[in-house]
């Protein structure tokens, strides 16, 4: 309880830390994934029951967050096809969901603070000796700016802070897929050089080719 309410507090209170939010902006879906290896998502397995409100916030319930959550990793981690099972263990520590407020000192920002667990299938045991913990911030917009409890209900700060949370997850999946999912960068696939504008011919290229004709 400690670590999560002196993870949260501070995060609460500093309405200014706009560029942290900004940190925490959701990437594309539309686009292709960011390359992992041989990676497949089995179970996503999210528990909240003993997440921590920290006031002044909404409430929420461990199914809504469950859900929620659940909703934003299928979305990012549907998308990896590869052939080895692996899965994860979410635990929801602590959140607030930001009440309304007086623009822009008083108004303060939601958060979500999680702890993530990666389990191999075939080798039956985790990936990561010590639970990654995860803190995102609301992002950065026009509906935020103020704070969400002003221009937000709760369903869409939960959303906002459970796709913040899926994108973390998959940067830190990045960051050791390379241990962890067989990931070689030489067979990454190379971007795709952008096409070339036709050079125009020079003058004395010109000339030859009218007097071969």
């Amino acid at each position: 309880m400690h670590r999560v309410v002196s993870v949260l507090r501070p995060a609460l209170l500093l309405a200014g830390l706009a560029f942290l939010t900004a940190c925490g902006a959701k990437t594309d879906l539309a686009g292709p994934p960011e390359p992992l290896g041989d990676f497949r998502l089995g179970y996503d397995i999210v528990v909240s029951k003993n997440a921590k409100m920290i006031p002044p916030s909404r409430s929420a319930t461990p199914e809504e967050w469950e859900a929620v959550l659940k909703e934003a990793l299928d979305k990012r981690f549907r998308r990896y096809d590869g052939e080895k099972l692996y899965h994860f263990g979410i635990n929801v520590d602590g959140y607030a969901l930001a009440v309304p407020g007086i623009p822009v000192v008083l108004s303060p920002k939601s958060i979500l603070v999680l702890s993530a667990n990666v389990w191999d299938d075939a080798a039956g045991k985790k990936l990561n000796e010590e639970p990654k913990q995860v803190s995102v911030l609301e992002s950065l917009s026009g509906d935020t700016l103020v704070g969400s409890g002003l221009t937000q209900n709760k369903d869409e700060q939960m959303r906002n802070l459970a796709e913040n949370a899926a994108v973390r997850i998959e940067r830190w999946l990045v960051e050791n897929r390379e241990d962890w999912f067989a990931y070689d960068p030489a067979t990454a696939p190379k971007p795709v050089p952008a096409a070339s504008t036709p050079e125009t011919p020079a003058q004395g290229d010109v000339d030859m080719a009218a007097e071969g004709n």
